[in-house]
């Protein structure tokens, strides 16, 4: 089985769902299902098959992070060698070179990436454009216009 790359914070915001799943979900639907239960009839029983349904989706996501959490990497980007270049878990600030307009992301696992925080996933197009930049170095990436040009303007290890 592959690693999955996480950062630290990554990793805690999975083992918190986790824990939340296994302390509040699951014994929310076993208390659902036997209620749903005590009524009687299950083969018309409405709340009984939301509730099992509840447990599938409950279960199935609780096997997902013990899978995931199992089979991480965690890296924490202020242990790194800060040598200056664009790898898993550092901030990049960049620069379009078309238009000047400067743009900082973090490259995450693809478990946290999300573009309203600015972190990216380590498979996106621009990341992997990224990793082995330094500053000053121009990225080059494919996007569905064309290719954009992107200046590395400073690497942080936060």
């Amino acid at each position: 089985m592959s690693k999955i790359p996480l950062t630290v914070v990554g990793a805690e915001k999975l083992r918190q769902e986790l824990h939340r799943l296994k302390t509040v979900e699951r014994p929310a639907v076993i208390t659902a299902i036997a209620e749903a239960r005590a009524q009687g009839d299950l083969s018309e029983n409405a709340e009984y098959e939301a509730a099992k349904e509840k447990q599938g989706f409950v279960e199935g996501r609780i096997m997902e992070l013990e899978s995931k959490l199992g089979s991480a990497q965690i890296i924490d980007p202020q242990s790194l060698s800060q040598d200056g270049r664009c790898v898993f878990g550092t901030t990049v600030v960049l620069e379009d070179v078309d238009n000047g307009d400067e743009v900082t992301y973090q490259i995450v696992g693809d478990d946290e990436a999300d573009i309203k925080l600015r972190k990216i996933s380590i498979s996106s197009p621009i990341a992997r454009a990224l990793i082995g930049k330094s500053g000053g170095d121009i990225a080059e990436v494919q996007t569905p216009l064309g290719i954009r040009e992107y200046e590395v303007v400073e690497v942080q290890y936060l």
